[in-house]
This record gives C-alpha cells, structure tokens and sequence, in this order.
C-alpha cells in the first residue's frame, strides 16, 4: 500500500470516528438540557471543562514526548522503556493533584460547582483515570493502531453518553451523571490497560530518557494550558461572574459552534506521528504536500459549514435544547464557529512547529491568546454577558492564528490555495442565501435545509473546479476503509 493511500484511509477513519465523537455531544445535550435545570447543567459543563483543564497539567506534556519519539522506535524494549516511564510518572503526578483537590474540595466546590460537595470529591477519582486514557490512547496513536483507536474512542464515548443519558433521564440528576462519568472512565481505562500490557509486556522502566522526555514535553505545556485557557476558561470567569445558569446558557450554543473542530481533529490527532516520520527520513516534500492537501480539505468543509452553523443557530439550539436557552445564546455560535475555522487552521500550522521541534513557540503563541483571552473575558463579560466571552474567544484565536501562520511561513512553508478559498467562500455566499430565503423552523424543515445547502455547496464548488482529478481520486482513497 502507498504511503499517501495509507495515510488518506487513516485520517479517514480518523475523520469518521471524530465525526461520531462530535455527534455524541449532540445526543447527549438535549438529555441533559431537558432533564436538569440550567443550573445543574452548568455545573456539569464546569466539570467538563476542569476534566479538560487538568490532565493538560498532569501529563506535563509527555504525551506529545511519546509520539515524538517512540512514533520510529522499532525495538520492544525502547517501547516498554518509553511508555512505562511515561505512564509511572503521570501516575504520580495524578496522584499529587488528586490529593490536592480532595483537601480543597470545600473550597472548590464553593468556587466552581454552586457548592455540591459530591462534585467536587469525585470529581478527582475520574481526572486521574482520564489523565491515564489519555495516555493509553496517546500510546495507540503513537503506534500508529489507528483502527484501535478510533474504536476505542468512540466506545469510551458512547459508553459515557449511554449511561449519563440513563442515570440523568432515570431522575438521579447531576448525581447520576457524575456516577455514569466515573463508571465509563474506569471501565474503559481497565479495557485498554489490559490490551497495551498484553501487547508489549510489562517492565520496570530505568527512567534513563525521562529528562529528554521532559525537555521536548515541557515546553509544549504552557502551549496545551494557553490553549485550554484561550478555549474553555470563559465557562469559568461566567460561572465567576454571572453565576452556572449562564453557562447553562452559553455552552449549547458553544457546542455547536465547536462542531467544526471535528474536521481537523483527524489531522490533530494522526498527523504529528506521521509528518515526523516523514522529515525524519528527508521527505520534505511529502510533509509539505499533506500539510497543504490537509489545509485545502479542512477549508472545504470548515468554511461552509461556520455559515451554515450561524444561520442555523437559533432553530438547531431551539431543538437541541430549550427555547429558553436558544432564545439567550443563539448569537453565541457565529463567533465560536468562527474560532472554531481559526483553531483548525492553527493545527494544521503548528504540526510545522513540532516537527522543527521549536514547541517553545507555541507555548509564546498560546500564552499570549491565552493573556487577551482573559483580559478581555474579565471586561467584556460582566458589561455585556455571555456575547462577550463569545466576542473575546473568537479575537484570542485569531491573534493565535496570525501568530502561528507567521512561524509557519517561517520555517517550512507550503502552498495554501488561495483561488480555491475564494472559490468556496463564494459556494458558501450563495448557500447562505439559499437558507436565508428557505427559513426553516422546526427539525423536519432544518435537516431537510441542511441537506439541501450542502448539494448545492458540493455542485458549486465543483462547477467552479474546485477540485482536480487527482485530488477526487485523494478523495476516493481517504473513505475508502
């Protein structure tokens, strides 16, 4: 099999089980929307963002350090050395912070979670099993077990959604989504546990490449927590200010803006491993080819899809959730879906900085969207609500993208097509009046829209000579599992 069709059925598997990923945070909205109130929402949305804020603590960047350089290593020693040295010590870190949190949970349920001390206790047993998923899964990209890992992927997450939606719908409230949470977590973290030791084997690691780890992985954490705090911190400085009904508010409409990520999360995910393998044997070209077949192919669907989003917004959040929270947070979506195009463009820069291995620039990018998002966020939000963080989110990443393309261009540059961006932004144009004439009110009449726009999107574009024969048959390979 060819390079290029290897790596076209991988991040088409990829796309698929992120597309399945994204979707599940659809189902799961409207159970949670229309069974808790908006403030036991909101603090469920609190959990999920402090899931995401510390494992980006805890794992101190190894997990990048894994896929940089155990991604060629042939030998099941070096492999058993790397991953275990790695995975003991996010093991002890997870540990310290797990203990840290127990003692402040007072506090911190206080601050975060409208004082539910049930929360906040288990809330620490769940980021140290995540914390190792994480790892586990990390261990699978990096081995480049692509089909391992986008099925566990979506079975730890339809495992979550399936029993959050049955203790949430069966009346034990954000209670029974905590347990659904922590059961899934752990069955999921004993799964994949089991099949990484059975493949390699276990062994007490030396720990003798430990400070090469920490020297590529450190770095890049001051990137990964700018990063969460230019994307998640708002949910934070909201609950702060205006109190976890108005993260009730704003995070559906988050969600859906935020589903665009799903069209670069394949190339986030496989593409590091890859590219560095490819400048690791010389093939510069080849890294710079996927980097502007990947850009090209994003911009596709990403650039559509942030119009239609925005034009959407209102009837989709009406039937996702409450008219009560669509009628509060439908002007939201727009500016996340918006950030959302920012923040895919930037992935696909900053793999250019990782194989250089200058990941000291993108913590300096992140750290500095990171300042004017909460900047901005302590303004804008108490003057004008949950449109401001919305406003500051979307002004933090574009800084970050101009940052990010800047270093870039820098170091390798690669082709964008601009007449192509053109091209789309012009199919996108004519299907935005389409669903402006259309209107649609209800699911029926919304889907059936959806359906539409993206034909005529699709026949434009190609009318136009959007894409070649070659890049049709790039396409044929990349969904063809």
């Amino acid at each position: 099999m060819s390079g290029y069709k290897l790596l076209a059925q991988r991040i088409g598997l990829l796309g698929i089980s992120n597309v399945l990923f994204n979707i599940s945070g659809i189902i799961l909205l409207p159970l949670l929307t229309k069974s808790l109130s908006v403030e036991n929402y909101g603090i469920w949305v609190q959990v999920g963002v402090t899931v995401g804020l510390l494992p980006i603590l805890i794992n101190l960047g190894l997990s990048n350090s894994m896929i940089r350089y155990l991604a060629a290593e042939k030998k099941r020693e070096g492999i058993q050395e790397g991953f275990y040295s790695i995975t003991i010590t996010i093991l002890f870190s997870s540990l310290i912070v797990t203990a840290c949190f127990l003692l402040l949970s007072d506090q911190i349920a206080g601050i975060l979670f409208n004082n539910n001390l049930f929360v906040s206790r288990m809330l620490p047993i769940i980021i140290l099993l995540e914390c190792l998923n994480t790892n586990v899964l990390t261990f699978f990209r990096t081995m480049h077990q692509i089909k391992r890992y986008s099925l566990f992927q979506v079975a730890k997450t339809y495992l979550n959604v399936a029993l959050v939606g049955f203790f949430v719908v069966s009346g034990y409230d954000i209670f029974g989504a905590m347990i659904g949470l922590l059961i899934s977590t752990a069955v999921s973290f004993l799964v994949m546990t089991f099949l990484v030791v059975y493949e390699i084997g276990f062994k007490i690691p030396k720990f003798n490449k430990l400070r090469e780890y920490f020297a590529f992985g450190l770095p890049t954490l001051p990137g990964n927590l700018s990063w969460w705090v230019t994307s998640s911190s708002d949910r934070y400085i909201i609950g702060i200010f205006l109190g976890s009904a108005f993260v009730g508010y704003y995070q559906p409409a988050y969600v859906l803006g935020n589903i665009i990520t799903m069209f670069s999360a394949p190339m986030q995910l496989f593409l590091p491993a890859a590219l560095s393998k490819y400048y690791d044997e010389g093939r510069v070209p080849d890294v710079e080819s996927v980097l502007s077949n990947s850009m090209k192919y994003f911009l596709a669907l990403a650039i559509p899809s942030t119009f239609g989003l925005s034009l959407l917004s209102k009837p989709l959040l009406t039937i996702l959730s409450t008219s009560e929270i669509a009628s509060t947070g439908y002007l939201v979506t727009p500016f996340v879906a918006s950030s959302a195009l920012l923040a895919g463009s930037i992935t696909i820069f900053s793999h250019v900085i990782i194989i250089q291995k200058k990941t000291n620039l993108i913590g300096l990018t992140w750290a500095m969207a990171a300042v004017v998002n909460i900047g901005l966020n302590l303004i804008f939000v108490p003057l004008i609500g949950i449109l401001g963080a919305a406003i500051t989110t979307l002004l933090a990443f574009l800084i970050a993208f101009m940052m990010m393309a800047r270093y870039s261009r820098k170091y390798l540059p690669f082709n964008i097509d601009i007449r192509f961006i053109s091209k789309s932004l012009m199919a996108s144009v004519v299907m935005s009046v389409l669903i402006l004439l259309l209107d649609p009110i209800g699911i029926c009449e919304v889907f059936a829209t959806v359906g539409i726009c993206a034909g005529v999107y699709l026949f434009i574009l190609f009318l136009l000579g959007g894409f070649d024969r070659r890049e049709m048959e790039f396409f044929k390979e990349l969904f063809r599992l």
